[in-house]
């Protein structure tokens, strides 16, 4: 027997996906068979899937056709009696295919009074398949009562969406299995009475109606919804412990921001093909087998049992009905397991992890999780599915705060304590922490349903608006921008454009520098560290001393450089400055050679050195800039690389190259908005000139309060861009440490290393040499570790450098809260001066 199934988009997401699988069928038809007048022309349905041979773990065959009709939900609705025309003419149509049965999708089954209308006057029978989108609900349900160790008797659950059919024989089942029910029905749609009629009178004691959502947030913490509205469960008002079991599509659920890990959101209504079922042809166990769509399996599992008949048609889906289908559907070998949210896959440990929320009330007395519950179950969770290492790293400093609240430049951990936060992400935070200036317009922007991403199918407002302000304030004849989404991927774009407009292939970048760790990023890094897992890196890269004019010109002599890329302070390096005068006289050279000058202002741009962009201490003129971390006041990942008109140009600027160079996400509009407020905050508050003079105060107060301990090297930098370089020297400790215990130890420990094998004494040696610097990196980790828990004051090394404490607070820092810094830190040196050196 054969099926075919009419699906619909369920989001305009997948409508474009099936877009474009429909453009590239015909274009390859095209080029394979020449143009075709009727290749081109308006289609009813999208032919999607032809299944072939389907072989069920019963030993039963059918085939299967799947087509779209590329309408959305909101689309049907708004044309509901041409759709179903439609729908006549795409039954008709599978059954010019073969088909003897035709499954309809969520929308296109709603259509016509659920089916009805189009069952009475299709030509085939039709089924919309929701006695199989329930039954899969209903197991995922009574397996999350397992795993939460509630018996039915003990649960209650709100169903969203009675008396629709799926609700209200999912209700049914669950009625008959104890629960209590709330059941949300649309105000207005009838009288109370007429609702609960649907009804037996035995069952009305376990059931409330409700006509508002909210009574079920304050109510339940079990939900199941299916309604053909969308968007009615908002995740985030969800109380703790909350799970739904969203059967809709559309979807009912709204998925909060940032997503909550205290509540889940199962994908319900879906069932899942065993190994045993072949879908066709499948090659090395590949076969769309997982989370298929409830209305679909139905469809195939009629098929499978030689049933051409409407069995899921109308409100009225009778729970035996619904039993029957389950039954059948997993002797055919689908099931309802295993439950997914959200498309990923989620097991016991996830549900019965939120069983603490579900406790009968009797035993409900433990107190709420406290800060340190809250923060234990971080740790434990960062460890588990982040990066381990990280988390035990940060452990064994001391390090591992959990923050709660961040203000300005104070953050609040899980227990209340309160941090003056001097790294202030890496320099992503000049503003402080959740600037108010850029969280209302950011609020303003999602409050009014402005639309984000719009890029490459027209042209985003915000986007051309942050473009032209920093064309604007930016050094040189800087006009044209591009955007993404971090420092690295500006510093990527930059060298794509260089190489573009250039037609040069080699790089040279400083010694010492860093730009990021993607490919191209990393090849222009300058540090071996860095790189040294990830070779071979980009081709023709090249690093020059970081202050060396002559090495610079050896370089670019050539005339095959496309560009020297360069930090105007090395900041990961550890906040180094280049010599007087050596940045224009590099740009010079870069002039007379015809290479381009990028500059990667990703750290010192936005005011943080003093002036808006540190290129303009020595008057440069950058033919690339690259700026992200403050550009959105850290709270939405950006990035720019800026560039003149005439390098753009020779790269971009004709209809073959365009579009060479794009990002799905950067460019949103929302970043943008995010941007512009930043900037207006920098300009408004004058936080370049306040870098400027607290900077200035900041490093004489350091000096001065360090000046006595021989292990703090420098303290260098610019603006409120300082780093202080600690000096605590081990060399000769390890080997002194092996020499006397080779003495002290019995037998002739010194004879016996002479006859090592020179391999192993070189190893060991260079082994030696590494403990040594470790041990160094150590004593500076120290301080970190200090400030943090003795002061109240959070410090991190510099990426290139671990004995370098950087310092890079936000602009808006006081000069109260750098007083309180330069006493704390000259107290640790004075508890770290055991040996000054």
């Amino acid at each position: 027997m054969k099926f075919g199934f009419i699906a619909h988009p369920t989001s305009v997401g997948l409508k474009r996906y099936v877009k474009m699988l429909d453009l590239l069928q015909r274009q390859s038809k095209d080029l394979q068979s020449g143009y075709q007048r009727d290749l081109w022309r308006h289609e009813n349905m999208v032919p999607f899937v032809d299944f072939g041979q389907i072989r069920s773990a019963a030993g039963a065959t059918c085939e299967g056709i799947v087509h779209y009709l590329p309408l959305t939900a909101d689309e049907m609705l708004a044309s509901a009696r041409e759709v179903q025309e439609r729908i006549f003419e795409g039954i008709d149509t599978l059954g010019k295919q073969g088909a003897h049965l035709v499954g309809l999708g969520g929308f296109t089954s709603i259509i016509g009074k659920r089916g009805l209308v189009t069952a009475e006057r299709a030509s085939l029978p039709v089924t919309s398949g929701n006695s199989l989108t329930t039954y899969a609900a209903y197991k995922a349900l009574l397996q999350v009562f397992e795993w939460l160790q509630l018996r039915p008797q003990e649960a209650q659950v709100a169903i969203v969406g009675y008396p629709g059919s799926i609700c209200l024989s999912l209700a049914k089942l669950l009625l008959a299995q104890g629960c209590r029910l709330d059941l949300l029905y649309r105000s207005g749609s009838a009288s109370r009475e007429e609702l609960l009629e649907h009804l037996p009178a035995k069952w009305h004691a376990q059931v409330t109606l409700r006509d508002s959502i909210d009574d079920c947030y304050a109510n339940n913490r079990l939900f199941a919804s299916a309604t053909s509205s969308g968007d009615v469960i908002d995740e985030a008002r969800l109380l703790p412990g909350s799970i739904v079991v969203d059967i809709a599509l559309p979807r009912d659920a709204l998925r909060s921001t940032p997503p909550r890990t205290d509540t889940l959101v199962i994908d319900g209504g879906c069932m899942t093909a065993s190994a045993q079922v072949k879908l066709g042809g499948e090659s090395l166990n590949m076969a769309i087998k997982q989370q298929i769509n409830g209305c679909l399996t139905e469809t195939m599992v009629l098929a499978l049992e030689g049933r051409a008949e409407c069995f899921s048609i109308g409100r009225t889906l009778e729970p035996e009905k619904v039993l029957e289908i389950g039954a059948l559907a997993e002797r055919h070998g689908f099931y309802a397991f295993p439950l997914a949210s959200w498309g990923e896959r989620i097991n016991e440990k996830i549900i019965s992890g939120l069983a603490r929320y579900h406790r009968r009330q009797e035993s409900a007395a433990a107190p709420a999780d406290g800060g340190e519950q809250r923060r234990t179950q971080t740790l434990q969770r960062y460890r588990s599915h982040i990066n381990p290492m990280l988390a035990d790293f940060l452990g064994m400093q001391r390090c591992d705060h959990v923050f709660d609240r961040a203000e300005q430049c104070t953050l609040t951990d899980t227990e209340g304590r309160q941090f003056l936060d001097m790294v202030s992400g890496y320099g992503c935070l000049n503003l402080g922490h959740n600037p108010r200036i850029v969280t209302e317009a950011i609020r303003k922007f999602l409050s009014d349903s402005t639309p984000n991403f719009v890029q490459y199918v027209s042209l985003p407002q915000e986007t051309s608006r942050l473009a032209e302000r920093l064309c604007a304030i930016a050094p040189g004849e800087l006009e044209r921008v591009f955007f993404s989404n971090s420092g690295t991927e500006a510093v990527e774009a930059a060298l794509k454009l260089a190489r573009a407009a250039t037609g040069r292939t080699r790089f040279v970048y400083a010694e010492n520098s860093y730009h990021g760790k993607t490919l191209g990023a990393l090849s222009v890094t300058g540090r071996e560290k860095h790189k040294k897992h990830f070779r071979p890196l980009v081709p023709g890269c090249v690093g020059v001393a970081f202050g060396d004019l002559e090495a610079l010109r050896s370089e670019l002599i050539s005339g095959e450089v496309a560009a020297y890329i360069v930090e105007p302070i090395q900041g990961e390096g550890g906040v180094k400055l280049p010599p007087p005068g050596y940045l224009a006289a590099a740009q010079e050279i870069c002039r007379q050679t015809g290479t381009l000058l990028i500059v990667d202002e990703i750290q010192t741009g936005l005011g943080r050195t003093g002036r808006m962009f540190a290129s303009e201490w020595e008057g440069l003129e950058p033919d690339i800039m690259v700026l992200a971390k403050s550009l959105s006041g850290g709270l939405i990942p950006i990035g720019a690389t800026l560039s003149s008109a005439q390098v753009w140009d020779a790269a971009y600027g004709t209809m073959g190259r365009f579009l060479l160079h794009t990002s799905t996400f950067g460019g949103c509009n929302i970043a943008a908005v995010a941007g512009l407020a930043a900037l207006d905050g920098l300009q408004q508050q004058g936080l370049a000139e306040r870098a400027d003079q607290l900077g200035t105060y900041f490093k004489a107060e350091l000096e001065k309060a360090t000046e006595r301990y021989p292990f703090i090297a420098e303290v260098r930098g610019r603006g409120l861009m300082l780093g202080i370089q600690l000096d605590n020297d081990f060399a000769g400790a390890v080997e002194a440490c092996a020499r006397e215990f080779g003495t002290r130890l019995p037998g002739d420990w010194h004879l016996t290393y002479r006859f090592f094998p020179d391999e192993v004494k070189q190893h060991l040696a260079a082994a030696m040499s590494k403990m040594e610097e470790s041990l160094a990196e150590m004593f500076c980790m120290r301080f970190v570790t200090k400030l943090s828990n003795d002061h109240g004051i959070l410090t991190f090394v510099t990426a290139n450098s671990s004995t370098v404490i950087r310092i890079q607070p936000p602009l808006v820092i006081s000069r109260e809260e750098i007083d309180h810094f330069v006493r704390s830190f000259a107290t640790v040196c004075e508890d770290m001066s055991t040996f000054l050196n």
